[in-house]
């Protein structure tokens, strides 16, 4: 071979050699620029999943993210936001207003005892009834027993008025109710082991949807945040337009269950005569539905009004 081609072979490996050290340093620039993009993206997605992870945290949650939602008021409700839950006959004339707590003992006490009084003066066109749920006591105790038996209470009146009527009457029973220091009522089983007592909540299926996810609990939320309405924060309540009526009590003394539910009965219809005058047919001369109280006009000075109407203000 002669030295020039010699030469020539020389020069050609050395710059295969050199061809393939620049391979070799452009290949490692890119796998390193690959490796400082993956730890960039790296600290991106995390600081973007930590970003994430404090926005869902600081996001309502419970009760205060039910604040936010849609709105759905049951059927048979009237009035802002649908929180007017009336009973009876829309012809009555006069309006009882009855605030109650779920977990409220005097109320359970009143309902057990005097309940089926105040629902057969309704029945008899007395007057019509304006319930208004509080739920104060889950505040004051602890839990969410009266804001879920509320949603619960919603369900039923979805169905209809006496659905809600009879439910309302069996988680106030004394069969069910429980100590108000006890958040029984916090558990979805529990409302519709009470439900079953219902023919027509047993097995619905519309109701235990409703129930189990919270359907009415923006509307749970609405009817809490009527809490002081016309000054009442205290349950159970009895109004007639802006005046409280006020149930004799009964007296402290040993007595039987059944004693002391008649006791409570003739005292509410003590109250209940004295601002709407005697039932009709129980006094000769005079009729309840025209003389609005044993006299009329003490009974307007006094604040008793004719109740509300439909679509008042409820704030």
């Amino acid at each position: 071979m002669s030295n020039r081609n010699n030469q020539a072979s020389k020069s050609a490996a050395r710059e295969r050699i050199r061809a393939e050290r620049e391979r070799q340093k452009k290949k490692e620039k890119v796998r390193r620029q690959l490796v400082v993009a993956g730890a960039v993206v790296g600290v991106l997605a995390i600081a973007g999943g930590i970003g994430y992870a404090v926005l869902k945290a600081n996001e309502p949650t419970g009760w205060e993210a039910a604040k936010e939602a849609k709105l759905v008021a049951p059927a048979h409700t009237q009035g802002e936001n649908g929180t007017e839950i009336l009973i009876g006959d829309k012809n009555a004339k006069e309006t009882l207003e009855v605030f109650e707590d779920v977990r409220c003992p005097a109320c359970a006490a009143f309902e057990q005892s005097t309940g089926p009084a105040l629902l057969k003066d309704v029945e008899d066109g007395r007057y019509k009834v304006r319930f208004t749920m509080y739920t104060f006591i889950d505040g004051m105790g602890g839990g969410e027993g009266s804001k879920k038996a509320l949603n619960a209470l919603g369900a039923a009146l979805n169905i209809s008025q006496d659905a809600f009527l009879k439910y309302k009457a069996a988680l106030y029973s004394a069969k069910y109710h429980p100590d108000e220091r006890e958040d029984v009522y916090g558990k979805n089983a529990e409302l519709l082991k009470v439900a079953a007592e219902v023919p027509a909540l047993k097995n619905n299926k519309a109701f235990e949807t409703a129930v189990e996810q919270g359907t009415y609990n923006r509307w749970v939320t609405e009817m809490t945040a009527l809490f002081g309405r016309k000054g009442v924060k205290g349950t159970p309540t009895f109004m007639h337009g802006d005046k409280k009526l006020v149930i004799p009590e009964v007296p402290q003394q040993q007595m039987t269950q059944e004693q002391y539910n008649q006791l409570a009965q003739a005292n509410f219809k003590k109250m209940i005569d004295k601002e709407f005058g005697p039932a009709k047919g129980t006094a000769p001369g005079q009729d309840a539905d025209k003389s609005g109280g044993k006299d009329g006009a003490k009974d307007k000075e006094s604040g008793g009004g004719k109740g509300i109407r439909e679509g008042e203000p409820t704030r």
